[in-house]
């Protein structure tokens, strides 16, 4: 599970560098399907799965709103100070914690962690193909998906 993780961050560094040809004006454009843009998308994944590591360890929700980060630097900043603590967290053994029962307060059915980590995986997994469909619209090579082939950073590493 956690090299499903390091591939998601690996790939979103990617989709970060990628966006930097785009005008902050073409990150913003309304888009058909998705959560309506590029930038928001990038900040719906981080928050997305900061909410839910939040959760699993029992914290209380932090809402970050996405006028507080209207740049590709901001976001990307977020993504980076946010993972740093996802790791702390993910160097302890997880693997005690898997079957662990989970509540959240935006919904009210419980969950197991190992549930957990899989809804963040595929939940990135489904926007960056979001972004990928973007990508081909304006007529940008996206940034591959494949998972064989690529170099995962360790966790150990971050």
């Amino acid at each position: 599970m956690i090299k499903f993780l390091e591939y998601n961050w690996q790939v979103r560094d990617e989709w970060f560098d990628w966006c930097n040809q785009l005008t902050i004006k073409e990150l913003l454009k309304d888009r058909n399907g998705g959560v309506g843009n590029i930038l928001y998308t990038l900040f719906h994944i981080i928050d997305v799965e900061y909410s839910w590591i939040r959760g699993i360890q029992g914290k209380e929700d932090v809402v970050f709103q996405i006028d507080d980060y209207n740049t590709l630097e901001k976001v990307k900043s977020l993504s980076d100070k946010l993972r740093n603590e996802i790791v702390e967290f993910f160097k302890g053994n997880i693997d005690d914690l898997k079957e662990q029962s989970v509540s959240v307060p935006w919904d009210e059915t419980k969950y197991t962690v190992n549930d957990i980590l899989h809804h963040i995986i595929a939940h990135e997994i489904h926007h960056i193909g979001q972004l990928s469909v973007w990508s081909r619209e304006l007529e940008i090579q996206p940034i591959s998906s494949n998972f064989v082939g690529r170099e995962l950073k360790s966790f150990h590493s971050y």
